[in-house]
């Protein structure tokens, strides 16, 4: 599995859902390639394929042989896109343009200068002229298709102004034909020339709108900057962002981006971190401290190291994932792909079932009823509003959430968010500040340094949360200095283990405690029930079977955890909390939160027993935590939701991740959800029913009743309305 790579390429010259589907299917088909997603709404191609079997040039290739193209570069791709569209909506543009300055005489000429001499002709000039310069898109890609036996919305197109266009051209130059038959021979090339005009106006429409649906990603573009500055030779030298390595040194300038990850490695200054993180507090940074590209130097200069450059740095990371969920499917969607896939080939049987009907059961003097019928439901019946309905609401929903902090990994995620009705929530440093301080130190010996160096030691090779609150007191408060181990062990959910001097001594919770068989004494007890009922947690010191230390450490609770769980309430989501803090010390802080059902003393393992107690009740639960110390139970649950800062973001491991601090994210995540998948919902519904409706309207279904036929021109337009209201509805999350 290593040697396959997954690779986002962006898509150029596709004009509907039926045009994603022939790119996908075809890139799949090729050896090498493992899986390929196609996002229509975001012109998108997601492949994985073997390296060494395949390359993105052959990929490209067979792309291009079916009308469509890729970009492959990887320097600069997003803006590479963004020039290629800008230049296709130009020339789109002139299109439409051009095309209704030509459709407004043949409107004139077909409804009031009939009989105006060579009226025929100067209609098929002019029709002529729009199919040929104007809309050739149209017959270049289904001929590009039809090479290849696929079928798509430009096969439509083509199909139907091509009908209209040869019977009038019969029409114009073999009228007998229907004199003597004791028919007027009438022409629609105004019908072709409106089809083309008005698909290539709802084409115009539907990209602006499109273009809207990946602000997003714009936005996070926009921080990083297109160059930097480079200290070579003690110079400083202007550089592209694509020319940067590994270890170069970039000076920043005051209101500068940062370029790169890096280490501050001369100069102090304080930098804007809200971008990434999500905290609105600019952060001092002095010599060893890391900073991050795409945030912005505030004050003075100072000198980076690059880590990483490119591709790797965080920045880069998040604006990948964000795309990669804007372009993965939602189960909804794989349903309506292979609706899609059939549909065009399903919509060329009925149009000529229509004119197969028109004729039985109308005789020849319907003929034309029978054409125009046909081709009616060729323009209307076009797979855009179907394509479109899920992937434009997704991309909206998942870049929204990506403004907001809130980094969804895919939309399978951000469809099964909607269905959880139970959160459960890790306490330090999801509830808390994570940020916990030493406040009170009990003795059950006399206050030996050697013990402080100790137990500074083996904090400081602990990763427990708790441990930070140690290590501050002791270095900081006391000036205290590390012995130097002979062995370290750490215990999860229990506590650590270290050795000195052939002594092993001990650091831990209750577990541990009870795992020594050390005794608290009694004239103890009182204080750390107190201590424990303020929701402080405790942590034991000892050697061997003897206890030498007990610390509380008060963790404050964030100052919007009490609201945010009050909103999930609101919202009839039921909330749980996990700690490994003792009984009185959780019950103590679920309390002050509000939180009913609580479990204290919880090991990974317990945790993750908790999880599917709860899935086995019936319920969709998802799972806070850090990402880390939780794996287990973030594993296990439904939807699992990470607390991240920063460069701690735990994106590999949650399917959602919250970059800032502030619990609020998490209801605002749940209410985006539902959002999100409500529009899709709506936005398929309405696809669907146009299809149901228009279709059947087109073939002529209520000429018998009330004589109403569906003209072609009427036809196109609704058509290109279908398209650009399912964008417009998909906006509404903005």
């Amino acid at each position: 599995m290593n040697n396959i790579e997954k690779r986002t390429f962006p898509v150029l010259n596709m004009h509907c859902a039926g045009c994603a589907n022939s790119v996908e299917r075809t890139v799949r088909r090729m050896n090498g390639v493992v899986d390929a997603s196609v996002n229509f709404a975001a012109n998108m191609l997601i492949v994985s394929y073997q390296k060494g079997q395949i390359t993105p040039e052959e990929i490209r290739a067979a792309v291009v042989s079916i009308g469509f193209d890729l970009i492959i570069e990887e320097t600069s791709k997003e803006e590479k896109q963004e020039e290629e569209q800008t230049r296709h909506y130009r020339i789109l543009k002139r299109k439409v343009i051009g095309a209704w300055i030509l459709v407004i005489p043949l409107l004139l000429f077909s409804m009031w200068l009939m009989h105006f001499p060579y009226s025929n002709e100067i209609q098929l000039l002019l029709t002529l002229f729009v199919m040929i310069f104007l809309g050739n898109s149209f017959y270049i890609g289904a001929w590009k298709q039809l090479k290849h036996r696929n079928s798509n919305m430009d096969t439509l197109v083509a199909l139907s102004t091509i009908i209209a266009f040869l019977f009038s051209v019969f029409n114009t130059f073999f009228p007998q034909f229907w004199y003597e038959r004791g028919l007027e021979p009438h022409v629609y090339y105004e019908a072709s020339a409106m089809i083309i005009a008005f698909v290539l106006t709802g084409k115009l429409m539907e990209e602006r709108a499109k273009g809207n649906t990946s602000s997003a990603i714009r936005k996070l573009m926009r921080m990083q900057p297109k160059s930097a500055h480079v200290l070579r030779n003690e110079t400083e030298e202007e550089v592209l962002l694509e020319q940067l390595q590994v270890g170069d040194r970039i000076i920043v300038h005051p209101g500068e981006q940062i370029p790169v990850d890096g280490l501050l490695v001369q100069g102090s200054s304080y930098v804007d971190e809200s971008m990434i993180s999500g905290e609105p507090l600019p952060v001092e940074k002095n010599e060893g401290d890391k900073v991050l590209a795409g945030t912005i130097n505030q004050r003075g200069s100072f000198v980076i190291c690059a880590s990483q450059v490119g591709s790797e740095t965080v920045l880069a990371r998040i604006i990948r994932m964000v795309q990669e969920a804007q372009g993965s499917k939602a189960p909804v969607q794989r349903i309506v792909d292979r609706i899609t896939s059939i549909f065009v080939p399903t919509v060329l049987g009925l149009s000529v079932l229509t004119f197969i009907l028109w004729i039985l059961l109308g005789g020849s003097e319907y003929l034309s009823y029978g054409v125009l019928s046909a081709v009616s439901v060729l323009v209307i019946a076009c797979p855009c509003a179907l394509g479109l309905a899920t992937p434009t609401a997704l991309m909206v929903g998942i870049g929204k959430a990506a403004e907001q902090h809130i980094l969804i990994k895919d939309a399978v995620a951000l469809e099964q968010m909607r269905l959880v009705d139970t959160v459960v929530l890790d306490k330090t440093g999801t509830l808390t500040e994570g940020h916990p301080t030493a406040t009170g130190w009990l003795w059950t010996k006399s206050q030996l340094t050697d013990y402080k160096r100790i137990l500074l030691a083996a904090e400081m090779r602990s990763e427990h949360p708790l441990a930070g609150a140690i290590i501050e007191y002791l270095r900081n408060e006391e000036e205290i200095t590390p012995v130097s181990l002979e062995k370290f062990e750490s215990f999860t959910g229990k506590g650590i283990t270290a050795v000195f001097k052939g002594n092993t001594y001990w650091v831990g919770n209750n577990k541990m405690l009870g795992d020594f068989r050390a005794i608290v004494p009694d004239e103890m007890k009182n204080i750390l029930i107190q201590h424990e009922s303020e929701g402080q947690g405790i942590i034991y010191f000892g050697c061997k079977d003897e206890l030498i230390a007990v610390i509380s450490v008060s963790d404050p609770t964030k100052a919007t955890s009490v609201e945010a769980v009050k909103e999930l309430k609101r919202m009839g989501i039921e909330v749980h909390m996990l700690t490994g803090d003792g009984q009185r010390t959780a019950s103590a802080v679920a309390a002050r939160l509000g939180i009913k059902h609580f479990v204290a003393e919880a090991l990974p393992d317990d945790k993750a027993d908790f999880i599917r107690d709860l899935q086995q009740q019936g319920k969709k639960v998802a799972m806070v935590g850090d990402g880390i110390n939780d794996s287990q139970a973030l594993a296990l649950a439904d939807v699992s939701i990470a607390m991240g800062k920063g460069t701690d973001i735990a994106m590999d491991v949650a399917m959602i991740t919250l970059m800032t601090s502030d619990l609020l994210l998490l209801p605002k995540a749940f209410d985006l959800s539902r959002k999100t998948v409500r529009l899709v919902h709506q936005n398929l519904f309405w696809a669907f029913i146009y299809n149901m409706i228009g279709i059947p309207v087109a073939a002529g279904i209520l000429f018998p009743f009330n004589g109403l036929l569906l003209n072609p021109m009427l036809a196109s337009a609704a058509m290109a309305f279908s398209s650009v209201s399912v964008v417009l509805n998909s906006l509404r999350i903005r």
